[in-house]
């Protein structure tokens, strides 16, 4: 974990101008996609908050009255922090450094549980989405963006070669450090992506699971609900 969290803290003023570039700013349109599929509540959860992005929208759209984000980089949460200022939403959002695997919250304390292409980071995966399952309240509604990989075979070719060669040179570029983009890449790679994602959230008890792919499966929106 302290891997990990050095590593965004070394790319954090950065993260967001590299984003949006190797997206070409389609990450904007898959938040709000994400954010749009909410009922709404009173409190909701951001995990892996980052820069702050996914909680913003949520906001934006009006689909709670105040957010909570939860991130190991105080890098990545200082920039989350601007914005914030920035946009005169220092009231409707907290930031806290907490780890996902160990939620310093009580059981049922949010209405919705969001997180935004950080669960392929997560060194625990089942028991940090454990305790995403248990500070949801009953009926909580549960959103996960990830990258995935496309499932056309021209277009996941054409995918893997920006993500192996393309994506590695715009971040060494913007950010000095082309090893945080081979992990990037890499992360990726390994993650478990659509059914097999569904079945780790049925295993910590979410129920009525299923995703949505965007843009041709380079990302998807996996949606559940805790019962």
């Amino acid at each position: 974990m302290e891997h990990i969290e050095r590593l965004f803290d070394g790319i954090s003023n950065r993260y967001d101008r590299f984003n949006h570039l190797a997206s070409m700013g389609i990450d904007r349109q898959w938040r709000r996609q994400a954010v749009k599929s909410l009922s709404g509540g009173e409190m909701l959860l951001d995990v892996a908050v980052g820069t702050g992005d996914l909680a913003i929208e949520v906001l934006r759209q009006g689909k709670a009255e105040k957010v909570v984000g939860i991130d190991i980089s105080d890098g990545m949460m200082e920039v989350a922090k601007a914005k914030i200022n920035r946009l005169n939403l220092d009231g409707k959002v907290e930031l806290l450094h907490a780890d996902c695997a160990q939620l310093p919250f009580a059981d049922n304390s949010f209405d919705a549980v969001t997180c935004g292409y950080g669960v392929r980071n997560f060194e625990r995966l089942n028991q940090s989405l454990a305790e995403m399952h248990r500070v949801l309240r009953p009926g909580g509604e549960l959103r996960i963006l990830e990258f995935t990989y496309p499932t056309q075979g021209a277009i996941r070719l054409l995918y893997d070669f920006y993500l192996t060669k393309v994506m590695p040179r715009i971040g060494k570029r913007l950010t000095h450090q082309g090893e945080s983009f081979v992990y990037f890449m890499n992360s990726i790679k390994r993650f478990d992506k659509g059914d097999a994602f569904l079945a780790h959230l049925e295993s910590v008890g979410f129920a009525e699971g299923c995703f949505v792919q965007q843009t041709f499966g380079i990302s998807s929106l996996y949606m559940a609900c805790k019962k």
